[in-house]
């Protein structure tokens, strides 16, 4: 079996977070969906769990962090600067939170952060892999 990442995310309206993440690009995998959980494919080993409080409370007892709170972010890598752009768009227009810090400019890499409608983090990132330095271990 290869080797796949579930991320699970505890959310209050699980249809909404479900156009959300969709708009974002996500695709919903229908055998890991119910009234309860929506499986929402990003790559073939990347996969968000989007879990409403009753589920979520299944499998564990510690609180949910509110939305105000940072407990992880997540980077999504794009194609293009303007993907990065349009997925900020997409956020903002599906009940996410745009530029919730200010747009990462480095050059060869650009990012943009964002939060679904519970506050969860992503970032939005592309990097020009031609155009950053290479890593000798030996250096």
């Amino acid at each position: 079996m290869s080797k796949v990442i579930f991320i699970s995310l505890p959310v209050t309206d699980l249809p909404a977070s479900v156009a959300f993440y969709t708009s974002l690009g996500f695709v919903n995998n229908p055998q890991f969906t119910d009234d309860s959980a929506a499986c929402m494919v990003w790559s073939e080993a990347i996969n968000v769990m989007l879990l409403t409080h009753t589920k979520w409370r299944t499998f564990t007892t510690r609180p949910i962090a509110p939305a105000t709170s940072s407990e992880v972010a997540l980077n999504l890598s794009c194609e293009s600067r303007e993907a990065v752009d349009a997925m900020n768009a997409a956020a903002v227009a599906n009940g996410g939170t745009g530029d919730i810090n200010p747009p990462q400019e480095h050059g060869s890499m650009y990012g943009r952060d964002m939060a679904d409608p519970d506050g969860h983090i992503w970032g939005a990132m592309w990097m020009d892999l031609a155009a950053m330095p290479s890593c000798d271990p030996k250096q």
